[in-house]
């Protein structure tokens, strides 16, 4: 999920659950002869971890600290179509939203604990009416998916897999489907589509209580939390603040700013362009005017096994999941402009190709998702990150009043230019309109020579031919 929230990586503490966790893990390996991880996880191993944990240092600088009292938790439900929106169970509830499908699946979820956790409303239900076996609601379709065979075997051996099955659930393979676009369980022909559908994704027990009574709602033991008032959060870790922790914060703001102030006034030295490579590049923005537009959103997921996809038919359906039009309204050459976190989501390579069979050479955004920075690199795509850009182009072209019936894709008639030796851009705001510059990143020759042989698998394969020769 780290990679989910477009961090390259995340870090956690270990803790006597994760230790309790691998000592069991470690009892199987030694067990049973069909483990693979024997080699891997061993008490001898688990000792070794435990004896030197991973943790920070006291003086360790953050970029951003923030906090979350677990105290004040109450169950949520993320959508509808964004993790981005939550809102507490108890609010949504009452609304009675009805439901078509309910999934208890993927590789992130569904353990065993997760499957009992959905087992176990099924069976209060049948505790609480003995004479009325539990079933799931009328027209809704409820599909399960355990994490792994072993997860499903878990589940299987204490009764849980078929406690769910009895009730109406459809079994699917252990691991990924349905969430990117594999197998059964998808919308079927004549039904409402992806673009009119909406999401929600919740907890084990408030999908299984949802599929048993039709609608979004939570398990018949769920009260709602007295004198409530919302989830405690917010920057820094929540303690009482000392004047040790004070004077590091304002040190770390002032060193911040100063990198800033810097990054602004001081022009960078020029780039050595490699020879063949365009000095600039220029075209019309095209502006996508959404933030945390995801891989899916770029390359749907149903798409993303489909090897036999040409080129023609990887840059028609780019976007799709974002907007229909799209296709139609981008020509070659454009230049993509997107709000913030553009790229996020699961790591698909397509999402960086397909917008290169549109003929897009550059992407530019408020911040570019780590994953998605990558993948574009390894295959010869583009990318800025230019976040005054975005402001502007919202500050022209969208109504914060009116920001859900804004026009998903723009042609604004606005053009830029980016200068890749001087490492500026230059924006023209339309014809007669105002005319800006910025400093960006440069773009150094090694990454320059990583997109001149169009990605990095066909660079290795060059610099092998290049080895071998001298070899010979």
């Amino acid at each position: 999920m780290t990679t989910e929230m477009a961090a390259l990586s995340g870090l956690f503490p270990v803790d006597k659950t994760l230790e309790r966790w691998l000592r069991n893990k470690a009892i199987e390996a030694a067990i049973l002869d069909d483990r693979t991880t024997r080699l891997r996880i061993t008490h001898e191993k688990v000792d070794e971890l435990f004896a030197n944990p991973l943790t920070a240092d006291r003086d360790a600088v953050y970029a951003k600290q923030l906090y979350l009292n677990l105290d004040t938790l109450a169950p949520y439900v993320s959508g509808p179509d964004s993790v981005k929106v939550g809102t507490p169970l108890h609010e949504l509830a009452p609304q009675h939203i009805k439901i078509n499908r309910a999934y208890i699946v993927s590789c992130t979820n569904s353990r065993a604990s997760d499957l009992a956790a959905a087992a176990k409303v099924f069976k209060d239900t049948a505790n609480a009416n003995p004479d009325t076996p539990p079933k799931i609601a009328e027209g809704v379709q409820l599909y399960i998916a355990a994490a792994s065979a072993p997860e499903q075997e878990a589940a299987e051996a204490v009764g849980d897999w078929q406690t769910l099955l009895d009730a109406g659930a459809q079994a699917l393979p252990a691991g990924c489907g349905p969430c990117i676009g594999l197998g059964i369980g998808l919308l079927e022909p004549g039904e409402v589509g992806i673009r009119d559908a909406q999401t929600y994704l919740a907890s084990p027990e408030v999908v299984a209580a949802s599929a048993l009574k039709g609608v979004i709602s939570g398990p018949d033991t769920y009260e709602v939390p007295t004198n409530w008032s919302g989830v405690e959060y917010g920057y820094g870790t929540g303690a009482e603040p000392t004047t040790e922790n004070k004077l590091s914060n304002f040190l770390q703001q002032m060193e911040s700013l100063i990198e800033r102030v810097e990054s602004i006034e001081t022009p960078g030295s020029e780039v050595d362009i490699l020879p063949g490579f365009p000095e600039k590049i220029s075209g019309e923005i095209i502006f996508c005017d959404a933030d945390n537009l995801n891989t899916d959103g770029i390359y749907p997921g149903k798409y993303t096994y489909q090897d036999n996809l040409s080129k023609e038919d990887m840059a028609r359906v780019c976007m799709e999941n974002y907007d229909p039009q799209f296709d139609s309204i981008t020509r070659p050459n454009d230049i993509l402009v997107s709000g913030f976190n553009f790229g996020c989501g699961s790591s698909r390579e397509q999402a960086a190709t397909a917008i290169l069979a549109k003929q897009i050479p550059l992407v530019v955004a408020g911040s570019l998702g780590n994953i998605f920075s990558r993948n574009s690199v390894n295959n010869a795509l583009m990318g800025l990150e230019v976040p005054r850009l975005v402001q502007r182009l919202r500050t022209h072209f969208t109504s914060p009043s009116n920001y859900t019936k804004r026009q998903l894709t723009r042609r604004t008639g606005w053009t830029l230019t980016w200068d890749v030796k001087r490492s500026l851009i230059e924006v023209q705001e339309g014809q007669g309109g105002e005319t800006w510059t910025e400093q960006v990143g440069e773009l150094s020759r090694n990454v320059q020579e990583i997109i001149a042989a169009g990605g990095l698998e066909a660079w290795v394969k060059a610099e092998i031919g290049k080895a071998a020769a001298a070899n010979t």
